[in-house]
């Protein structure tokens, strides 16, 4: 079964999903690919991981770097899993490309070298917005390039962050 939670933000509503332990995807409103890891049935619940997830959220936009992670599951390939796990050890204030992530992945692989494209697409298929923090990848000239819930909620997240002034 899987359930989710509907909340605000300071830039939009929020949708949550869990399977009823973990947190499985968090998207913002109309965001490309929104729910796209989640199946047909879900129920609306609130559940210990929501509340986990809302306080995460609040310490966040108040500008500061949440000290914990509410438990994550992702329901997605070994690769975009791997994007997403090289993405959580991005510090709060701080930004990588997707050139670098290629490079890691390339470097765990024992490849030569990796795709910075299909990086990009691991990136915006991103399940758990936020958390997981793919808007603090940008382009390798420093751009903000794409992002799934738009660039204005990336150059807010960013601003908040204080990556960019």
């Amino acid at each position: 079964m899987e359930y989710t939670y509907h909340c605000t933000s300071p830039i939009g509503g929020i949708t949550l999903a869990s399977d009823g332990t973990a947190l499985t995807g968090l998207w913002f409103d109309g965001q490309k690919y929104f729910a796209d890891t989640l199946s047909g049935e879900h129920t609306e619940a609130y559940l210990p991981v929501f509340e986990q997830t809302l306080r995460w959220l609040d310490i966040y936009f108040s500008g500061k770097a949440p000290d914990f992670t509410p438990p994550l599951s992702l329901k997605t390939t070994p690769f975009r899993r791997a994007v997403c796990g090289i993405m959580l050890t991005i510090p709060f204030g701080r930004t990588s490309t997707y050139g670098m992530i290629a490079k890691e992945l390339a470097k765990q692989a024992g490849i030569k070298r990796m795709s910075a494209q299909a990086v990009g697409s691991a990136v915006g298929h991103n399940p758990i917005s936020l958390i997981i923090p793919c808007h603090r990848v940008l382009g390798s000239d420093g751009s903000l390039t794409g992002y799934a819930a738009g660039v204005d909620k990336k150059l807010f997240l960013l601003r908040l962050e204080k990556v960019l002034i």
